[in-house]
């Protein structure tokens, strides 16, 4: 483990509230969601509802010997001439927060993509399926993992935070704006909000012009209940309108 990487993990460790319940054995990273947290989204293109969206905590799995948060995010839904269909998967280290894997299956219009990305926070490398190893930051993070990511952080208002940790090197920094605070109402009820803008250096819904704001419950869980951005052929709203919490002891149910 090299230098920087040893300071990261230390300054990640003092930043996050200690370890988990269970953290004396475990040594996890205390975070705000855990296996089985479901939050289901219908997705509107204006006033119209056109599909739906989900994020869920799928499992915990082995990467490489080091346990992981499997996540999914996905988006399917359109208008007429122009379907979407986005699936992201991402694995991160329960201990570091580190991403170890994601996958991309994007089905936009009528361009389909799948990659896999192997990350390799230890010897500084990502590696694209069937192409040669690339360098990757430190403590790095993927798409997916990024909106976890974000749960985990303080949030406030008028700040914004900067970090170099999107596993590809040249799309950093990452800002997060923190824009207001505000009372939002959804399918799923009425929240009290944090609005925050992320804003990634490449294409797609959080790239500058795409001007994403996510609302975040303004309480520990910071549970996405809102996303409005704006595409090419106009802005792609996800609404919260179901939530099923993690049990209230995750790790039992964990892969072994």
């Amino acid at each position: 483990m090299n230098a920087a990487r040893r300071l990261a993990l230390a300054l990640v460790a003092l930043a996050m509230p200690a370890v988990a319940q269970d953290g004396a054995s475990s040594g996890r990273v205390v975070v705000p969601f855990g296996i089985g947290e479901r939050a289901d989204y219908s997705v509107k293109y204006g006033p119209f509802s056109v599909g739906s969206g989900l994020m869920e905590v799928v499992s915990m799995d082995t990467i490489r010997g080091l346990e992981s948060w499997h996540t999914i995010f996905r988006i399917r839904g359109g208008i007429p001439g122009y379907r979407v269909d986005d699936r992201m998967e991402s694995w991160m280290d329960t201990h570091t927060l580190e991403s170890l894997r994601h996958r991309q299956e994007l089905s936009e219009g009528s361009r389909e993509r799948a990659r896999q990305f192997e990350i390799y926070p230890d010897r500084g490398t990502y590696v694209e399926e069937g192409n040669q190893p690339q360098p990757t930051v430190v403590l790095p993070l993927d798409d997916g993992s990024f909106l976890y990511f974000l749960r985990t952080i303080p949030l406030e208002v008028g700040k914004e935070y900067s970090f170099d940790r999107y596993f590809r090197p040249d799309r950093n920094p990452v800002r997060i704006q923190v824009l207001r605070r505000e009372r939002v109402s959804v399918p799923a009820g009425q929240f009290d909000a944090v609005v925050v803008r992320p804003i990634i250096n490449a294409k797609g819904v959080f790239s500058e012009n795409g001007r994403a704001e996510v609302w975040l419950t303004d309480d520990s869980r910071r549970l996405m209940v809102q996303m409005k951005s704006h595409l090419k052929f106009g802005s792609l709203n996800l609404y919260l309108k179901s939530y099923r919490p993690p049990p209230a002891d995750s790790s039992s149910l964990a892969k072994r």
